[in-house]
Order: C-alpha cells, then structure tokens, then sequence
C-alpha cells in the first residue's frame, strides 16, 4: 500500500479510514504512482483527480493547474506544483489532484461495512504504512506554501539558520535572560523583602534612650585605679514629642540629610544609586534617609554588611507605614547626636546657643543641621561654617527659604563650648575628658557610641606624674599676684607618646557675672613659643649637613637684606661676636644666629617640616598649631607661629627618643562593657621622625640633645640628681597699645620651658590669655627661667624621684664638629644674599583668645635681671610690626 492517508469527500482528515475490499477502484493516483486497488462507489462520487500530467477537472472558479512531470520513481508520491492547493485553504490540506467535495454537495452514503485486511498482513506483503491518524496533518507539510521545507544539517548534525532564523533565535535568547533578570533581581527580592518586613521590629525612641544610659568609667594607665565615671545625667537628653520640633528646624534637618523626606517610603532608590555610583567613583555622599538613619541609630548597628543594610531598609519602611512623618522626625531628632556632649536638638540648643528648640531661628538650625554628618568637628570653624552655608542654600533650592532671607543671613555664633554645660560626675577634670573624647572622636568612637557601649577607657596617664605636675604648678604659681597669670603644664612618655600628665590650669574660674564657670585648656591652646622654637631651626639645617661647629655671626644689632628693622638678641649675655659656633648659640640663646640660620640656609618651610615630624599638629591636621613660613619670624616663635604646650611636650619627646616619633594620645586601650577590645597601643603610629633612615634620625636627634643640654646650667635650672635633662626657654614680649604706660615696654606676655630626661618630655607655659603686660609677685617682668623653669625643674624631681638613673645615647656629630673648632677665627663669614624677604609685618590670624597686637615701638635695653633671667629686647621684634629677635631665651 502507497498511499492510504487520503480522505474522501466530507471526511475529516483524521478520520480513521476503513480497509478497501479488493478489487475495490481506488480512485485517482498521485502523477506517476501505480493505481490503486479499486473500492467499491460511495455514492455520488465527486470528479476525480487527473493521473498523470494532466490539467483533469477543475471545481469551477479555480485557477487552471499546470501539468507536473513525474519526480522519482514508481510508487512515490510527486508534491503537486506551486499553488497546487486551493487559494486559502490550511497547511497541510490535500493539494490539487485530491477529489473535493462539489459546492453545496451532499455527504456520500456510507459503503456497506467489510472486514479489513488484517495488520499483519500488510507487514506480511510489504504493504504496511506508517500512517498515524494524528499526523495527517504534518502529512502534506512538505507540499504546502506556508511550510518550510525541512532544513538542510551542517557537519556536526545542527539544522542550518537563515538570517531570519538567527535573529529570531538571538531573540529568544534575550527574552530568556531578560526573564531570568527580572526574575532574579526584581521578583526574587520583592518576595524576600515582604519576608524580611514582617520578620523585623521597628524601635521607639524611649527604647533607645534608654540604651544610651550605661555608663562611661577612665582608667589611670596602671589599668587598674579608676580615674572616674561619666554617667549621663537626666538632662543630658531630653525627648521632645511630636509638634514641639518647629518647621524650621525640620526643614533644615531635611536640607541637610533628605530632601525627599516627606514624600518617600523610608528609602530613596535615587539616592541609592547615587550613594552606589560615589562609592564607585571615589566620591562621597551616602544613600541614608532620615528613615535609615534613624534606624542605625537607634540599634547602634553600623556595621558596613549587606544584611545590615537589607534589615535596615525593610524597618525604614515598616517603620513609615507605622509611624506618622512627624512621629519619625521628632524621634530622629531626639537621639541624633550634635557634638559637645548633646543628644538631640533640644540638648544641642541649649549647648550651642542656651535656648529651647522651639526658639531657634532659620540661622542657627542650619549649623545645628550641618553638624549631624560630622559633630565631633563642632569647634572646627572652618567645618562649621561649610556645613551652614550648604543647609542655608539647599533649603532656598527646596523653596523653605526665601533669597532675600539667604541673603541677609549671618553665619551664627555659638556661645562658648561648657559655658552652659556642668560637670561631668566623677573625679576626672573636665577638660581632660573633652580632650580623651575628642581623640576617640577622631577613630569613630563618639559620645554616643561610648554610652551605648558602656566604654572602659583606659588611658595613659600616671597618676605619680598627674600629682607631680599638679603640685609643680601650684608651687610655681604660689604669691603670684598678677591675675592675669596662668599656667599649664604637660608631659609625655618618649617611648609611647602617651601624655603623662594634664595640668591646663583652674578647674573652675568667674564668668564676668561672678558665678563659677569652667576653665579653659590652656594646655592646648596655641600660644608665640619664642625660643623654644629654635631647636627645630637646628633640626632642619643638620637635616641639610650641618652641624654644631658651624660658625655663624652671633653680634647684635644685624641686618638683613629686605627686612626694615635690625634682628637684636636680647642682651649683651646672648651675644657671641662675629665667630659663634651654632653649639655656643643655643646656650646663650643668640637671636641673630638662627635668624640668619633659617633666613639663608633652613628657610621657613623647613623649619615647617622639622616641627611637624618632630610632632607638632597644625590646624589642617587636627591639631591646634599654626606653622606659619610665609616670613622668617618662624625662626624665633613668633609672628603668626603658634603652638601649645602639649604639642611642644610631645615634639620634644621626639629628641628625647632618640629620634622615633611616636603618635601623641590619651588613650591606650578601649574595651566595651564586655571587656571585649576595640583597640590598644598597637594601632599607635611610630616611625623615624627626622629620616627615613632610623639612624640618621637618630643621629640628628642625638646632636638637639647635644646642643640643648648646657641651656639647662645657663638658665640657672638643675636636672634631677642622677638623670641627664636637656631642653629650652622662650619668651615673648608684650606688644605695647596705645595709652600703655612707659613701663609697659619692657613686660613680656607669654614664657616657655620645654625639656626632657629620656624617659619623660615636659613643656611648662606661664602667661596671660592673648597680649597681657605680666609681672611676677615683685612686680617685675616674668621670663621662661623665673616661673616656667623653676616649675618644669620642681616637676622632674618630683616624678623622677626614686626612678633609676638615666643618660642619653651618644651618637656621632654631624657636620663640623664643635670641639674642633677655633674659638677664634680670623675673619668672620659674610651673610649671603637671601633669595627671598621675609616679611616683618605679617597680618594676625584670628584665634580663640587675643593675639599680641601689632606695633612699631621701639624698646630701650635693660640690664639682665639676676637670676640668669634674660631682659626684654629693645626695639626687638618678632615680626609683629617690630624688628626680630624680641624673645629673650
């Protein structure tokens, strides 16, 4: 059997069909296949297929058909030509030559029923097919219009594509992956953020505050003695309910940390993306709401994880569909913290301005504002005043503030930092503790962090020491009667850079109303050093090669090229002749010398760069210094050069290491109540201060200590028995005003004494807050070896006493070695020609406390009072409008 798949005339194509009997007609064949056997008639039989290549009976209305050659061989069907099929008709229908039904013809009577040919006798002749009634469709695939032909195979068995079929294909795939991209980035998360929402808790603000109240307890640096606890007292934090908080201040939180806070669902996808591309780029800028941010701080949990960061933004929205706008800004603004010991915007109005929330005007809410991303900076003017002028212009581009508002906008003044503030429970000073929470301020651990934690602090200061320096000052200062006297004194271990000791003077003083108010940390505020500065002029020139024995012309009364006035010393006692050695000129304290030092060989920036390695910290490095090189008055301390003492205790340190410098700090270790450590003395930096080789440091180091250690006999002070000492005075002269008194000229305002063992480093300052005429209790001018000496000498004994012996390293000279030097030389050196004028009148940088005023005045020297004390300079100067060399020692 060829073909048995054909249907007859209103039969479905499906339809089993029935076996013919034999002999049966079996109707029309394909062109060039056998006949069939016949069947028996079925009725009226509609016309038949043509046989062969002819054109046969057409249905009326259809087009004409073209013969067709035979394909192939004898019993195989032939496709039908192109069109063969009716117009229209579905894949895979019978082509033309298949008998069709007449239009509007009747079904043909069934055939009288017969008993087929059994199955197996189809396979037993050879005439078995492998028909299947579900495939009569597919059948005439190959012969229909709208069917591809089966596709050809390359080598390996793959069908080959047609560019339409690969465009199609590389669609599909994309579509696929585009599924799976939704699936996995869209989908995927949604389900597993409506998990995490209904897993996770949303905290209240009293929970919170209630978690800040742990205490804070110091420890002395035996680990042991407690120093004092910090506990926060009831009106440390005060929670203001919603409605309390005016718009204004709202407003200007929202300037400064979300601007969409109002209208976003607890987290901003822009500011998201934003935060990721910064982060990508080395920007800055994080993606946080308000939300956000109230929730990290109020679980304390700012751990940089993507756990923290998906939980945070399920509660930020959870907590927006629970709590109303209002609600989450009021408890956001009641636990943020604002720097100066406040938490919360009631509390940091009254430390900042000492007035209610309620009260704060466009001005202020805006500093308050931009102190939120940064309060451990809330006394950095700079900081302050960028962060203002920010919040001040985003709320005029937000529409909460008017241009001409803006406008007439001035930055506002807080009022002085603890003036409001009361004291801290516990034995600790105050103003020590400011300083411990400021340096674990600048690690990342701020005041509400140590709260929550219930910090143990372990700091750095010997309690033998702390007495020693207490006791000193006030021995020191004892029948001195001159209120405007104050002193501080601070020392450092050299081997750590841990400070010892913390006196910065009176706990408590009278505010001009008479009531007590906190004292002021004279200990860092940055005073003119005066003398005391030239050991880093040394320093830089034996940086450069050069060395004690190096001859310089010590007369007094020199000029220089470019600058108005003469440089003077102070006295006939500091003048060396034309032929003094560098080693002579640091005993004496010879003005001239290190002017002319640092003028044509060190120049100021060097010098600059000796105090920072040594370990002085200026402004820009959190530090309170200012190291000014734009003149040559930084050689003698003064002109705009300031330093504190603790800066200079521990820049001394350096030469006392035998120079290593180490990290000054307060704070050896931090542990949390659970005593687990967040970190110790081992994350303390230290390296070479003066080279990069350790040696050369070293050796330069070695030659300070060589130069500074016959200062201590000249200045009338005496090392502690069985302990070598080193060190320097300074002074600075009182710059007259007008309407001074005459006598006024020959006062000095700030005085010095800065010195070392190798195992402690120790500055003593004694003078008045700004440009103050001082005198001591017999009316008489004050310098570095009256008062300041003979406290840093009481000091030594006091805290060395019992310790055992101690002698600095000898290392080898630098240079030109002092002991082989003519005394005498025939013809003194000539000044070379600078390269650069210093400027002698420089403009006085505004600080906390008055500076020295400038002025033109000249002095009349004064014979040297006894004592080893050096007069005040006459007609000298320190480049305040005066010439230089007016510091004394």
């Amino acid at each position: 059997m060829t073909d048995d798949n054909r249907s007859w005339p209103n039969q479905e194509p499906d339809a089993p069909r029935r076996a013919q009997w034999p002999g049966e007609d079996a109707g029309p064949a394909w062109p060039g296949e056998s006949p069939r056997r016949a069947t028996p008639p079925r009725g009226n039989a509609g016309p038949s297929w043509p046989a062969g290549g002819e054109g046969g009976q057409q249905w009326p209305g259809e087009q004409p058909r073209r013969p067709q050659a035979p394909q192939g061989g004898a019993g195989r069907r032939q496709p039908p030509p192109p069109g063969g099929r009716r117009p229209g008709g579905p894949p895979g229908s019978p082509p033309q030559g298949f008998r069709q039904p007449p239009p509007g013809g009747r079904r043909p009577e069934p055939e009288p029923e017969r008993e087929p040919d059994l199955i197996t006798h189809h396979a037993h002749n050879g005439t078995e097919d492998s028909y299947d009634p579900y495939d009569d469709d597919r059948r005439f695939d190959e012969f229909a219009d709208d069917v591809e032909p089966q596709q050809e195979l390359d080598e390996k068995g793959r069908p080959v594509l047609s560019p339409e079929q690969r465009k199609k294909r590389r669609w599909k795939i994309i579509r696929r992956v585009a599924y799976a991209c939704v699936g996995v980035f869209f989908v995927v998360p949604a389900i597993a953020f409506v998990i995490t929402y209904f897993m996770v808790d949303v905290p209240t603000a009293e929970s919170v505050a209630a978690l800040q109240s742990q205490p804070i307890t110091y420890y002395y640096a035996d680990g042991k003695t407690e120093m004092g606890k910090e506990v926060p007292k009831s009106g440390n934090r005060q929670l203001l309910k919603p409605g309390e908080i005016p718009d204004v201040v709202k407003h200007a939180v929202y300037s400064a940390e979300d601007a969409t806070f109002e209208t976003n669902s607890g987290f901003d996808v822009t500011g998201i993306l934003r935060a990721v591309f910064n982060q990508a780029t080395g920007g800055q800028g994080g993606g946080s709401t308000i939300s956000q941010q109230y929730i990290k701080k109020a679980t304390e949990n700012d751990a940089p994880t993507l756990t923290r960061k998906w939980t945070e933004l399920a509660k930020s929205f959870k907590m927006n569909n629970q709590q109303s706008k209002e609600e989450i800004i009021t408890g956001y603004l009641n636990i943020i913290y604002f720097g100066r010991g406040a938490n919360g915007i009631q509390a940091a109005a009254k430390s900042f301005f000492n007035k209610d929330a309620k009260d704060l005007n466009a001005s202020e809410a805006a500093l308050l504002a931009g102190l939120i991303q940064g309060p451990s900076k809330s006394e950095n003017q700079e900081y302050a005043q960028r962060r203002w002028t920010y919040v001040m212009d985003q709320m005029v581009a937000n529409k909460w503030l008017r241009a001409d508002e803006r406008a007439a906008a001035q930055f506002p003044t807080p009022i002085p930092k603890n003036s409001n503030k009361e004291q801290n429970s516990g034995k600790m000073t105050y103003q020590l503790q400011q300083r411990i929470k400021e340096e674990l301020g600048a690690k990342g651990y701020d005041e509400t962090k140590l709260f929550a934690t219930g910090a143990k602090i372990y700091t750095t200061i010997d309690p033998a020491a702390q007495d020693a320096a207490d006791q000193a000052v006030q021995e020191g200062m004892k029948g001195q009667t001159d209120p405007n006297l104050l002193a501080a004194l601070v020392a450092v271990d050299p081997k750590t850079g841990g400070i010892l000791a913390y006196n910065y003077g009176p706990e408590t003083v009278k505010d001009k109303d008479g009531k007590d108010a906190i004292g002021q940390d004279r200990a860092n505020q940055a005073r003119n050093p005066g003398s005391s500065m030239k050991p880093f002029d040394l320093t830089g020139f034996l940086k450069m090669g050069g060395g004690l024995g190096d001859i310089f012309d010590g007369s007094d009364n020199r000029k220089f090229p470019g600058v108005a006035k003469p440089v003077r010393n102070a006295g006939e006692n500091e003048s060396c002749g034309p032929q003094c050695t560098v080693a002579k000129a640091m005993e004496i304290s010879a003005n001239t010398v290190f002017y002319d030092m640092v003028f044509n060989k060190v120049k100021p920036s060097g010098v600059v760069t000796a105090a920072k390695q040594a370990g002085v910290r200026t402004t820009d490095e959190g530090g309170t210094a200012t190291l000014f090189a734009g003149d040559n008055n930084i050689s003698l301390g003064g002109g705009r050069t300031q330093v504190a003492p603790r800066d200079m205790a521990a820049a001394y340190a350096s030469f006392a290491s035998g120079g290593v410098y180490h990290e000054q700090h307060f704070v050896s270790k931090l542990t949390n109540a659970q005593d687990e450590v967040e970190f110790d003395e081992n994350n303390i930096k230290s390296n070479p201060a003066f080279d990069d080789d350790a040696a050369k440091s070293q050796q330069i180091a070695g030659n300070v200590t060589e130069a500074l250690k016959p200062v201590i006999g000249h200045s009338n002070l005496d090392c502690p028995p069985g302990h070598e000492c080193a060190g320097k005075t300074g002074t600075q002269q009182y710059a007259p005003k007008e309407g001074d008194p005459a006598s006024y000229n020959n006062l000095n305002a700030q005085t010095w004494m800065v010195g070392y063992t190798p195992s402690v480093s120790a500055a003593v300052w004694v003078g008045g807050d700004g440009n103050l005429p001082l005198k001591d209790s017999k009316g008489k001018p004050i310098f570095g070896s009256t008062i300041a000496g003979p406290t840093w000498e009481k000091f030594l004994s006091l805290y060395l006493k019992g310790k055992p012996p101690e002698k600095f390293d000898k290392v080898a000279p630098l240079g030109k070695d002092v002991n082989e030097v003519t005394k005498t030389p025939s013809k003194p050196p000539e000044t070379p020609t600078p390269t650069e004028t210093p400027t002698t009148t420089p403009t006085e940088t505004p600080t906390e406390t008055p500076t020295e005023t400038e002025s033109s005045s000249s002095r009349t020297r004064v014979p040297r009072p006894p004592g080893g004390t050096t007069p005040s300079l006459p007609g000298g100067g320190d480049a305040l409008g005066r010439p230089p060399g007016q510091e004394n020692e």
